[in-house]
């Protein structure tokens, strides 16, 4: 129980922490820039027309609402950590409680002769099952903290209240209105969970010598560096997932001109891939100038 709150303690601090960057996030994936690019140099030293970062991006919120408008969408967010934090944990616990019965009953001994890698299958299955159920859950809470976020863009109060934001929901698109965007989520999830445990698997026992004194430590190391590679290659999904959750949803920011309507998340898909989009947010700090996009960034100014 004590295990269990400090959990939820310390991911709801990491969640107070990251508002501000994940507000700046959400606004650059729905293709919203209001600012305009600025002269700067890339890791080579060379002159490059490039977009402000999370820093500029933050100010300029600020400029507008206040510091305290950094955290917006924050009540929600923290609902959903809460709630899937406890889901999770409730699910784990199940398998586990499972495995006390069946190590209690007969055919112990065959069940330990499982291969690693077997065991790696039972770990990372009972994890996305785990993680799905919490991500279902929570997804209601996740479509409000991105809606109360994008109305900025068009200075709207439609998602201000959670109680008034579940309302405003159901009342417009019933219950599938909680989960749009669910499913590319779901599979960004699940593929990225695969990918990080299967690559981890692979490392620690292909790669790395087993006789090394530190192996428990590069094992960690593995791990954190196969999760954030998997991260990576899945980001499209999470991408195509906040786009959709606020795809044609009453806010400016969910439609034209700053975003098409889509028909479905593969629709949205195949359209950001046809644009160049699908890493779109997926940098705070160095960020390109879209291929296609007009701006007014001259070098030239400089000399």
């Amino acid at each position: 129980m004590a295990d269990a709150a400090s959990q939820v303690l310390l991911g709801s601090g990491l969640t107070i922490l990251s508002q501000p960057l994940m507000y700046v996030k959400v606004l650059i994936q729905v293709g919203y820039e209001p600012l305009p690019p600025t002269i700067g140099r890339n890791i080579f030293g060379r002159q490059v027309c490039q977009l402000p970062g999370l820093f500029s991006y933050a100010q300029h919120i600020a400029s507008i609402d206040g510091k305290r408008g950094l955290f917006t969408g924050l009540t929600p967010r923290l609902c959903s950590g809460v709630l899937g934090t406890v889901v999770h944990g409730k699910v784990v616990q199940h398998y586990q409680e499972c495995d006390k019965v069946e190590e209690s009953g007969p055919g112990n001994v065959q069940k330990e002769a499982s291969s690693s890698f077997d065991r790696i299958i039972k770990e990372t299955t009972r994890e996305m099952m785990a993680r799905s159920a919490a991500t279902l859950i929570t997804h209601p809470f996740h479509v409000i903290t991105l809606r109360s976020m994008v109305q900025f863009i068009g200075r709207e109060s439609k998602y201000c209240g959670l109680y008034d934001s579940i309302v405003t929901i159901y009342r417009e698109e019933g219950i599938l209105g909680f989960f749009a965007g669910l499913i590319p989520r779901l599979l960004g999830d699940i593929i990225s969970l695969w990918l990080c445990n299967s690559l981890a698997y692979l490392v620690n026992t292909y790669a790395l010598d087993s006789g090394v004194s530190t192996m428990s430590e590069m094992k960690s190391y593995s791990q954190a560096v196969t999760g954030f590679f998997a991260s990576m290659l899945t980001y499209p999904f999470v991408l195509v997932s906040n786009l959709m959750a606020v795809n044609n949803c009453g806010l400016a920011g969910g439609s034209l001109p700053y975003s098409p309507i889509y028909t479905s998340w593969i629709d949205c898909w195949c359209m950001l891939q046809k644009e160049g989009n699908m890493s779109r947010g997926n940098s705070l700090f160095f960020r390109k100038v879209p291929f296609g996009k007009t701006y007014c960034c001259d070098l030239r100014m400089l000399i």
